[in-house]
């Protein structure tokens, strides 16, 4: 079997603390944790642009980090209280880890998960 390109973490957080999710800089600092829980080198600042004000469910932060072996998205609506996040990288990395990581830090009272392997 040939060796995967990497490895994708799709998170989607319910119930998620609202003041978490509203925060530029609890955004940025998670980030910043996370890569730093993985050994992942970070590439660039955190991007934190708030938008999607046409519809309240879209309404929110949107967060994008640059690492060196590819990138963390993620996209938050204040109306639900809900994230969405991908990470992938071609590094390999602990997703049950960052699974964990990712629901207390944002105090989410239920989550989903899947990994994907790209090849």
């Amino acid at each position: 079997m040939a060796k995967s390109f990497g490895v994708e973490l799709i998170l989607d957080l319910h119930d998620c603390d609202p003041k978490i999710i509203r925060s530029r800089q609890k955004l940025r600092e998670y980030a910043i944790r996370l890569c730093q829980l993985l050994k992942m080198k970070r590439y660039g600042k955190t991007l934190t642009p708030h938008f999607g004000h046409d519809n309240p469910v879209t309404s929110g932060y949107s967060l994008l980090q640059f690492i060196e072996t590819s990138s963390i998205t993620g996209h938050f609506s204040e109306l639900t209280n809900t994230a969405y996040l991908n990470i992938f990288s071609c590094k390999e990395f602990d997703t049950q880890k960052a699974s964990e990581f990712t629901r207390k830090f944002f105090k989410a009272k239920s989550f989903h998960n899947r990994v994907i392997v790209r090849k």
